[in-house]
């Protein structure tokens, strides 16, 4: 059998591959803002999830206990929380910043003066926004259930 002798060089040129890495490389330029933002998003989601969760546990310690916990890991210690919750933007669980109130203040009927935690942040810097519209969000929800629970008969 006669072997076909191909008359021409094989592979691609210089500027085809060039061209090839060019398009390449617009096209990752393009995707790698899109994944990034997508990935600070559900670290956001995450961590609305994990601060309304917080709020919400702290405040059925609070309603059971009849005194607020003193941090995250009283909470743990009574069995609220399995453990605290990593903090999805800074990839720790002792990040947390709690910003005590006075029970005096936030509710005049209560006699002595206790301290609550009144919001529970991410220490991430320049995600203050986030947090402010979630603690918003959870003091309206916990200004409803006890505006609910006093209206309930006594027991």
């Amino acid at each position: 059998m006669a072997r076909l002798i191909r008359s021409g060089n094989r592979g691609f040129t210089l500027i085809e591959l060039m061209i090839v890495m060019a398009i390449m490389g617009i096209i990752i330029s393009m995707a790698v803002p899109i994944y990034q933002k997508s990935i600070i998003r559900s670290k956001e989601s995450v961590l609305k999830q994990n601060l309304f969760t917080l709020r919400q546990v702290i405040d059925e310690y609070t309603y059971d206990k009849q005194k607020a916990p003193q941090s995250l890991q009283d909470l743990v210690q009574q069995g609220y929380l399995r453990s605290v919750p990593v903090d999805p933007m800074t990839g720790s669980d002792n990040s947390w910043r709690i910003i005590m109130e006075d029970a005096m203040n936030s509710q005049p009927e209560r006699a002595g003066n206790l301290r609550r935690p009144q919001r529970v942040r991410s220490q991430e810097p320049g995600r203050q926004s986030v947090f402010r519209l979630v603690a918003a969000s959870a003091e309206l929800l916990f200004a409803a259930l006890v505006e609910r629970r006093s209206r309930l008969p006594a027991v």
